[in-house]
């Protein structure tokens, strides 16, 4: 495979100049050349992050631009990198949203794969936000209610605008990046797929990330728009009360943060779930709100799950929910004890889709 065979870039010289930024354009991106992104990176010596399939490191361009490159090592017998290179291509190559994060241009050099992107200066929603209390109060009621619009904009985009749709797959707070002005960008589309208007649902092997994943995604590998709304309101449930997506209870098991906040929703007392940092210095409801929608997105019937473009709606009160009613949240607790039951957490089967199981202390992430 060659650069402007992976790129998908015509070769001639009518749509091909050299960047300013270093590199060949190639209409929307830039081909970069291994040297290249091994100078701007100081050799990749300033590591940044790490996802499941890759690490991620900053490095500054030619004329000094500042950008994150994502580096994924294919995996000759699986191709794993590789499937992941060609998602994130597909998906961001040809489309710009204030809500997504920019591909700038890809690079191959034997087996490794080089994805280019505009570099983030608060990093994701997961560290700067859940990751420690120093920089909790730079997220005020304004700041967090700005993240969850702006990420419900990027999806009901990519669910709706975009052609052909694009499903994402895997929306968790590792995977929202924030500019400097802490405006969210949607990340990491290694595992996204592409879906038709005719398509009503795209057969797959599972994967995500528990506490986030769809329940009946999980149990049939059938994926639909409707799974993002699933991740999409975990997430809201998230932000607004820094609660843990996913506890574990040595008495009490897992404690699923949509379990909480149904708790909370049937007591009629939402307001308890916001997160206490905030000090009452919100609108209350705004905030209940909110929450009331992140129900609505993590409904078990997802068919009543609202579509992203109608939660935008909602979330900005152009649709009224007051007297909307909110069902039963799903959960894939009960059907990961049914079918993993006493068997090696490395490898197991869920509905005959084969999956790898990651368990670290935050999350347990499933992948084809």
């Amino acid at each position: 495979m060659n650069l402007r065979f992976c790129c998908f870039s015509p070769a001639s010289e009518s749509n091909r100049n050299r960047s300013r930024h270093g590199g060949e354009n190639y209409q929307n991106f830039c081909v970069f050349n291994c040297n290249e992104l091994k100078i701007a990176t100081q050799g990749f010596s300033n590591q940044i992050g790490e996802g499941a399939f890759g690490s991620v490191y900053k490095g500054r361009l030619q004329d000094g631009t500042v950008v994150a490159v994502k580096v994924l090592s294919v995996e000759l017998e699986s191709m794993r990198g590789e499937r992941e290179f060609i998602s994130e291509l597909a998906a961001l190559s040809d489309i710009k949203h204030e809500n997504l994060v920019t591909l700038r241009g890809c690079c191959v050099d034997g087996a490794n794969r080089y994805l280019v992107y505009d570099y983030m200066e608060n990093n994701s929603l997961a560290v700067s936000f859940l990751g420690g209390e120093q920089n909790r109060m730079k997220f005020s009621w304004e700041v967090r209610r700005d993240i969850i619009l702006g990420v419900a904009n990027g999806l009901a985009y990519l669910h709706e605008e975009v052609k052909p749709h694009i499903v994402h797959r895997d929306i968790k707070a590792s995977n929202v990046l924030l500019d400097h002005n802490f405006v969210p960008k949607v990340s990491d589309f290694g595992l996204s797929r592409i879906m038709t208007d005719n398509t009503s649902h795209i057969s797959t092997g599972v994967a995500g990330t528990l506490g986030y994943l769809a329940p009946e995604y999980a149990i049939s590998g059938r994926l639909t728009r409707k799974s993002d709304v699933y991740s999409f309101g975990v997430m809201v449930l998230e932000i607004i009360s820094r609660h843990p997506v996913l506890a574990f209870d040595l008495e009490h098991g897992e404690l699923f943060l949509v379990q909480k906040a149904w708790e909370f929703y049937t007591a009629n007392n939402l307001v308890q779930l916001v997160d206490p940092a905030l000090e009452m210095n919100y609108p209350e409801e705004e905030a209940i709100r909110f929450l009331k929608v992140g129900l609505l997105c993590v409904q078990e019937t997802a068919k009543l799950r609202p579509r992203m473009s109608m939660a935008v709606k909602m979330l900005t009160n152009e649709i009224d929910t007051k007297d909307t009613q909110v069902s039963l949240p799903g959960l894939v607790a009960d059907l990961m004890n049914i079918k993993l039951g006493q068997k090696d957490l490395s490898r197991s089967t869920i509905s005959g889709a084969s999956t790898n199981l990651s368990v670290s202390s935050q999350h347990t992430t499933f992948s084809e």
